[in-house]
């Protein structure tokens, strides 16, 4: 007899912010983690760590009783895996050369990219109101950090690349997520960041040096997978760009840790930066619960893996 894959409904407007702030809680906690390590940890060590960390852990937890790998449509999920390595590692390294504010600030355009290749691929159109969102979230995250366009245009770059190809890595998702459940999409993910990272971490190899650093870099491990999966099903509920003005309250969330845990100041730019970027998620909100607003994915038959 077949089997029948039962799924909980739920209402988009509340689903997708939901697994959204939960992805962004757990990749501010993967940033602080991040942070931590010791200098001499470049992105391919980290990107390493975290992506074959990932693959062993998905083996143990789902791949006990079957095959995770039989994805549907691999070449996209191998094409996906790679646009999201990239992002990742361009990121990391502009974050590496330029301050934290301005690599920020540049990468959450990323929402913009979206909707541009939304547009070219799939020739979906965003509204007025809509796009409104998405540029205030970004004039929100320059008022937090006081935005200034600092550093070498070659980490500006980087960070624009990152933007980029986190555009186009959440548009793919749109053509993946009906057949697909987040633990193969995050699969294939993680196995070509550990491709593209595997080749500079074997020619300077660096393990923890401590039962500390191990911890931390397990902490790694289960953030990341935990903010990848929650953010993948996210996708299940909204469009790329909408679940990226979603994800930019992992800026507020990162402010918040420097408020609590180093001291610094709550002032004015952080209140006004940070109500307008949650008046954004807010008023997208709204409109998601609009007719014709989220586009959510038929719970039907679905495939859970």
């Amino acid at each position: 007899m077949e089997k029948r894959v039962r799924m909980i409904q739920m209402d988009p407007a509340i689903a997708g912010p939901l697994f959204m702030l939960s992805a962004a809680m757990l990749f501010t906690m993967l940033n602080v983690l991040v942070k931590l390590l010791r200098p001499e940890y470049t992105v391919w060590h980290i990107g390493f760590y975290r992506f074959f960390g990932s693959i062993v852990l998905l083996l143990l937890i789902f791949g006990r009783h079957r095959n995770i790998f039989l994805g549907v449509n691999t070449k996209l999920l191998i094409i996906r895996g790679l646009t999201g390595s990239v992002a990742f590692i361009s990121l990391i390294t502009a974050v590496r050369i330029l301050p934290v504010s301005t690599a920020l600030v540049i990468f959450y355009a990323f929402p913009v990219f979206a909707a541009v290749f939304a547009f070219l691929i799939y020739g979906e159109r965003i509204g007025k109101l809509e796009l409104a969102c998405v540029f205030v979230v970004i004039l929100g995250i320059a008022v937090l950090f006081n935005f200034r366009l600092v550093g070498g245009i070659f980490g500006q770059a980087m960070a624009l690349l990152a933007a980029a190809f986190a555009g186009i890595t959440v548009t793919l998702i749109r053509s993946l997520r009906e057949k697909n459940g987040p633990v193969v999409m995050y699969l294939y993910f993680c196995v070509m960041g550990t491709l593209v990272t595997l080749p500079k971490f074997a020619t300077h190899p660096l393990f923890p040096a401590s039962p500390l650093e191990w911890v931390m870099v397990l902490g790694i491990v289960l953030t990341s997978i935990s903010a990848q999966l929650s953010m993948n099903q996210g996708f299940f509920y909204c469009r790329g760009w909408e679940g990226g003005v979603f994800m930019s309250s992992e800026v507020i969330f990162t402010a918040l840790v420097g408020i609590v845990f180093l001291g610094d100041p709550a002032g004015t730019r952080f209140w006004i930066g940070g109500s307008l970027i949650f008046a954004s998620g807010v008023a997208l909100n709204r409109l998601q619960s609009i007719p014709g607003g989220a586009v959510p994915r038929d719970p039907t038959g679905a495939n859970t893996t």
